[in-house]
């Protein structure tokens, strides 16, 4: 089953502070783009260790995001993209693009 991203721990974090609940999700929405595109220009170019440290940021906000299993699989890819492989990275960019979808709506 495909997880889908969400805001309960974000909420949760924000213990009913709107403000910093906002703040919070303007840092997601600025910076996984970026990261994104960063992820993806590293492996474009085979810069597998490179490519590594970004998923490497990039899991913590699935886990933020809710996305528990991605960020397990994430963990994998940072792995095995740190041993010269990749065979994730077809799911882990696909995901990348169901979270930026997400937080273009919220």
């Amino acid at each position: 089953m495909k997880e889908t991203p969400n805001l309960e721990y974000v909420d949760k974090l924000a213990e009913g502070d709107e403000a910093f609940r906002q703040k919070f999700i303007a840092i997601l929405k600025e910076e996984l783009p970026k990261e994104k595109i960063e992820y993806h220009d590293t492996i474009k170019s085979s810069l597998l260790q490179e490519a590594s440290e970004h998923v490497h940021k990039i899991k913590h906000k699935l886990n933020v995001l809710g996305m528990h299993n991605a960020y397990t699989m994430a963990v994998q890819h940072e792995n095995e993209l740190r041993n010269g492989e990749q065979s994730f990275k077809e799911e882990f960019l696909s995901i990348l693009n169901d979270v930026e979808h997400y937080l273009k709506t919220i």
